[in-house]
């Protein structure tokens, strides 16, 4: 057995910071958090200095879409030891990674479901079986993806408004919401405009991913989806580097300056979540990381993580519940029950920063140390 004893350190929680913790990690799993005087050391424990640091969960990505084993080697040098991977074309990287102790956890829904011709299907090579054209095969697409281990079930929600766009019906939508429930799945949807953003809330998804920039959802729409308990990840890095490449396009200027289109902008996505967080709304952290070169913007993976931190915060956010939205806050909403937080019993994926982000959210960049299931992580 291997033990590490970290000193002296400011343990980040859900409702504060503790100070002046000793955090003793025995193998992969936090053994005992509490006062030097309380925590017995064993004589063999290697030794961190934790003084003048903030010791955190390990970070959750909670959109991503990793495209193979370096995309995920990226992570943990960024702090972050487990990856929400929001849809893939295949598990064949969720195979390769599942006995690999150097890298990150590998979560995922398995493929999008969408509807029939798709973008997804149409143009990025994502198998016909996602196409989803009746309630049949709603109950199929979904039977299908627990049969695979789909850990929850993604569905890209589309705006109908837009012309040339495929988009699932409502009955659909509402549909594959049900059918993932009784799975005992937790739904997930794509969404990027206000009226897909009421779409997908009018269906019941549990979760909803990205934010609009066409618009704002109305102070009612937002009053709905934070009484009935959304869960929003944002990921206002793909959004900004969207609005910005989308607006460069000369059609897309010539449409919005005739009116024929909305003028897309980062500050509706800010604006966005400021709502719903002013509602103690459930919002957690995610990039969209990609390497798809069809889509609009391909945020790296792992670099641009804690940048996300700092955008949310200055969205409006408070940064205990930005770093809550980063840990445990993901790892509840998606049912990962052994870590989270820095208590006894959890997984010892850890970050140790320096400085005090709960002040100062920059400071979760300043990474010294990061566990990643008890091993320290070469950075």
């Amino acid at each position: 057995m291997t033990s590490t004893v970290i000193t002296d350190v400011d343990v980040v929680g859900r409702e504060g910071v503790d100070r002046g913790r000793v955090v003793l990690l025995r193998d992969d799993v936090i053994e005992d958090v509490g006062d030097a005087a309380a925590v017995q050391v064993p004589s063999d424990a290697s030794v961190v200095d934790g003084s003048g640091c903030s010791l955190l969960a390990g970070f959750i990505e909670g959109h991503a879409h990793p495209d193979g084993i370096p995309a995920l080697e990226a992570y943990p040098r960024a702090g972050v030891t487990t990856v929400v991977d929001m849809g893939s074309r295949d598990s064949s990287l969720h195979d390769a990674v599942r006995d690999r102790a150097d890298l990150p956890t590998l979560i995922g829904p398995g493929i999008p479901a969408t509807a029939p011709r798709g973008m997804q299907t149409k143009t990025m090579g994502f198998p016909a079986a996602c196409e989803v054209a009746d309630m049949g095969a709603a109950a199929r697409f979904v039977a299908a993806r627990v049969a695979e281990g789909a850990h929850f079930i993604k569905v890209i929600v589309e705006d109908p408004k837009i012309p040339g766009t495929k988009a699932l019906p409502p009955e659909l939508l509402a549909e594959l919401v049900a059918q993932a429930h009784e799975a005992g799945r937790v739904a997930v949807a794509h969404a990027v405009t206000v009226n897909a953003f009421a779409l997908a809330d009018d269906a019941g998804f549990d979760v909803i991913t990205h934010v609009p920039v066409d618009g704002v959802p109305d102070g009612a729409r937002m009053d709905r989806m934070a009484a009935r308990g959304v869960v929003l990840i944002p990921t206002l890095t793909m959004m900004d580097a969207a609005a910005r490449e989308l607006s460069s396009r000369l059609m897309l200027r010539v449409l919005s300056t005739l009116r024929v289109a909305p003028s897309l902008r980062y500050s509706n996505a800010e604006l966005t979540v400021r709502g719903l967080a002013q509602r103690n709304a459930t919002i957690l952290v995610g990039t969209d990381a990609n390497s798809e070169p069809q889509v609009p913007a391909r945020p790296a993976f792992g670099t641009t993580y804690a940048g996300e931190l700092v955008r949310l915060g200055a969205s409006g956010m408070a940064p205990l519940e930005v770093l809550w939205g980063a840990s445990g806050g993901l790892a509840e909403v998606f049912g990962l029950t052994d870590r989270g937080v820095v208590a006894a019993g959890r997984r010892a994926d850890l970050v140790l920063v320096e400085g005090d982000p709960t002040t100062d959210l920059s400071a979760a960049s300043r990474i010294r140390t990061v566990w990643l299931g008890g091993r320290q992580v070469q950075r």
